[in-house]
């Protein structure tokens, strides 16, 4: 999607209207300055005010995401580019999100693995070692808990069994018995327990 174009018509539509951007955020409970980052294309409205928005402009979300004035003809063309193109921007952000979890573990174990050669091999007092120690043992569950977060949110979980899609909770990530993003956990919607993958989107 193209957030440029997007946003100068966020901008035009809300001229039409008669409003400034301080009273369109105030309609939407949002700050001026969120209005004024969509209409210089550099961020899109959050997908959970874009209906009320739509409705304020006096446009449909279609026409929001085409950022133009959509013709009847054209109108489910226009709707399975919107969708396509929504997916893929989904898909980014999730993969975007599992790039982020590498980065944030990658270097803890380095930075783990390097402390426990040295409290291993340099010679040091005994409560600087068991400092040390537990400095190591923080760190790992610390990332553990944060890298497990960021992989619980980024995309769903699909049961083997029934093919269902889901995001689960965090507590239900983290105890899962897991290799690599394959988790086994029991399935919301058939209740079966089994392996299941980390997909990037809910439906393929």
């Amino acid at each position: 999607m193209d957030q440029i174009k997007i946003g100068r018509f966020i901008a035009s539509c809300r001229k039409e209207q008669g409003m400034t951007q301080a009273a369109l955020a105030e309609k939407l409970r949002i700050s001026d300055r969120a209005v004024s980052k969509w209409e210089t294309g550099k961020s899109l409205p959050d997908s959970g005010i874009m209906l009320k928005l739509c409705d304020l402009l006096k446009i449909n979300v279609n026409e929001l995401l085409s950022g133009e004035k959509i013709m009847a003809e054209s109108y489910d063309r226009r709707a399975e580019e919107n969708l396509l193109a929504m997916k893929r921007e989904i898909e980014e952000k999730n993969r975007q999100m599992l790039r982020t979890e590498y980065w944030v573990v990658i270097p803890a174990v380095l930075a783990g693995l390097v402390l426990i050669f040295v409290v291993s091999f340099v010679s040091m007092p005994v409560w600087l070692r068991v400092v040390l120690l537990a400095f190591v043992l923080v760190m790992i569950f610390t990332v553990a808990f944060i890298a497990v977060g960021i992989e619980q949110k980024a995309g769903y979980y699909e049961c083997q069994s029934c093919g269902h899609r889901y995001v689960p909770t965090y507590w239900q990530a983290n105890l899962a018995p897991h290799y690599g993003r394959t988790r086994r956990m029991k399935c919301p919607k058939c209740g079966k327990r089994g392996w299941q993958k980390k997909v990037l989107t809910k439906e393929d």
